[in-house]
């Protein structure tokens, strides 16, 4: 590989061709601001940000797209450099909606930032026209108001290069160019899949999840209503971030002893629905090998993927595990088996999930997911929503002690906590269909192949007498490689694992917002990942059969895996669309006749 000397700030530094100055200097420990750049997916060089000045240049280059040069020397700090930096912060914020002590992002806006640090007092000094925008909040889970758009890209490159689902673009031009969907459809018009990965990348407040907190806040204060709250696998290593701690940091014990500080009458884990999840999942893919059934079985944990799948694939819904996912199953069981054990109506049971991801919000809308002739689910809140909750309330988080989840639903395994990182789902599965298919207790806990936050992995298994091919996918563009690949004929497998966002729940589109200063540098996949498997490799229990409330529910309730409560409780059904139906908010979900008599 050939390398390349130049010199940044007087300083030398030794890079391999086709480095760009932005990557160059980060070797020098001098990061540059950017405004649009996102790593790999929106290198384009349009907010000029990121602009330095090369020695024998006339102009300033972005150093987020221009390559260094041998004998370069390149000024990132000039008063040149501050001086352009300052005016086109200036420019973007001359049709900029400055209401920032009323934004959701405020504090943690990179434009706000960056006016700060480049001395940006007058906000107003290029005062002139501004565009207007209609704001909209059609879509079940988030809005997007224009008017705070810095026309980054950043959305749109998410959309299109994590996701392939493409729904939004930049529309008309110059002066009037906005982003926006086909045809200035509204959101709730077109195949959103409500993933939420525009948002985490949105560098001000233009895009927002929905809040939901007042609706918590209301139920909380009702002395008729019983309210539980569930929190997902991942958000233990990631709602500490939002409180400035190391990204990756376990935070299980203060997250269980803020929630109780808020009032909620039962502080559960929704690791106890992920193993019975696994339970009727693993029962269900044996069944499916031995009787003939659909192949690959396909799983329907994540509700983005489910959407992308039944608008983009709906050819592959008969392939979909029919289970509920881990929320719509703990709402599912919290409203028929803990309501019969506490002796609580399910009309007074009112219970919220704290999600990793802004699609769950739609889920609990969707049809098929009222097990108690209810919603299984009330209200999806996100980690970021969770964190404002705590700040509201005055809790001090970092200074919280360590407690526990309440009996009965909080005990779980470490199959349960992997599910919030990508290959968790399949790795928990195997652990149990192996013991299942081998009839050992002896089978397999550690299954590494499907580990790590590739966008796809592979592997063989060999399970008793059974060759199981398996495969993982993370992001919705790597399973549209994968379904592709299926219905080509180059591949075939018996079980797949498909997560929405980009390296599963860790990182999806209702965790905390990092800057792209840190997600361009940080793996943040991989730290928050790390941490669940930390926790699963420590558990007395690793497999989710084993776990004892699992196994009272089963013999109280449920009987069996796949018996016939079982599948009223916690199974669902799935709609054949295609990507021009919007999938807007479902009717509620129906409960089945048994249930309801």
């Amino acid at each position: 590989m050939k390398m390349v000397n130049l010199t940044i700030n007087g300083l030398p530094v030794t890079v391999p061709e086709g480095t760009t100055i932005l990557e160059a200097a980060r070797k020098l420990a001098i990061d540059i601001p950017t405004l649009c750049f996102l790593k790999e997916i929106n290198e384009i060089g349009a907010c000029r940000i990121c602009v330095v000045e090369v020695k024998g240049m006339k102009n300033l280059v972005a150093s987020c797209v221009y390559p260094v040069a041998e004998g370069m020397e390149v000024l990132t700090n000039s008063k040149r450099v501050f001086a352009s930096r300052k005016i086109d912060l200036e420019l973007i914020l001359s049709t900029h909606k400055k209401k920032c002590l009323s934004c959701v992002r405020s504090g943690n806006c990179e434009l706000q930032k960056l006016c700060k640090d480049f001395r940006v007092y007058d906000e107003d000094v290029y005062a002139g026209e501004n565009p207007k925008h209609e704001f909209d909040d059609t879509a079940k889970h988030m809005y997007r108001d224009n008017d705070k758009c810095v026309l980054c890209r950043r959305c749109v490159a998410a959309c299109q290069k994590w996701q392939s689902v493409g729904v939004i673009g930049p529309n008309d031009r110059g002066f009037a160019t906005h982003i926006g969907c086909a045809f200035e459809q509204s959101l709730a018009d077109v195949a959103c899949v409500s993933c939420g990965q525009c948002i985490v990348v949105c560098p001000t407040g233009a895009i927002a999840e929905k809040d939901n907190t007042r609706d918590v806040w209301r139920a909380l204060s009702d002395p008729r209503k019983h309210v539980v709250v569930q929190t997902a696998p991942s958000i233990r290593v990631t709602l500490g971030e939002a409180f400035d701690m190391p990204i990756g940091t376990n935070v299980k014990g203060k997250m269980v002893s803020a929630l109780r500080r808020l009032g909620f009458d039962g502080v559960f884990d929704t690791d106890l629905a992920a193993d019975m999840t696994i339970v009727e999942e693993a029962n269900e893919l044996v069944e499916r090998i031995k009787k003939g059934g659909t192949l690959p079985m396909i799983t329907s944990c994540s509700p983005g993927w489910v959407n992308y799948c039944e608008h983009y694939y709906p050819e592959f819904v008969e392939n979909l595990s029919t289970c509920k996912s881990p929320q719509q199953m703990f709402g599912a069981l919290t409203k028929t088996w803990y309501a019969k054990r506490m002796g609580l109506d399910p009309k007074d049971i009112f219970v919220v999930g704290i999600m990793p991801c802004t699609a769950k919000k739609f889920e609990v809308a969707r049809e098929d997911e009222a097990a108690a002739g209810v919603p299984d689910v009330d209200v999806a809140l996100t980690t970021r929503e969770l964190a404002r909750m705590i700040d509201r309330a005055g809790i001090n988080f970092a200074e919280l002690p360590d407690e526990e989840f309440d009996d009965p639903m909080g005990v779980s395994t470490g199959a349960a906590v992997i599910f919030g990182a990508t290959g968790g789902v399949m790795e928990a599965a195997l652990r149990t269909a192996a013991e299942w298919i081998t009839g050992s207790d002896a089978a397999p806990v550690d299954f590494v192949e499907v580990r790590g936050v590739e966008g796809v992995k592979e592997a063989v298994y060999q399970v008793g007498d059974l060759t199981l091919n398996v495969a993982v996918a993370s992001g919705l563009a790597n399973a549209k490689k994968l379904l592709d690949s299926i219905k080509s004929g180059e591949k075939t497998y018996h079980f797949i694992e498909i997560m929405g966002c980009p390296g599963g729940c860790v990182n999806g589109g209702g965790q905390p917002v990092q800057p792209a200063r840190i997600r361009n540098w940080v793996d943040l996949k991989s730290l928050r990942a790390a941490a669940l498997y930390e926790e699963d490799k420590n558990l007395p229990i690793r497999k989710s059969h084993d776990n004892p409330v699992l196994q009272q529910i089963y013999k109280e309730f449920l009987k069996t895996p796949g018996s016939h409560v079982a599948h009223q409780v916690l199974h669902t059904s799935y709609r054949k669309l295609d990507r021009f139906h919007s999938g807007g908010p479902a009717p509620a979900g129906r409960p089945s006749p048994a249930l309801r008599a």
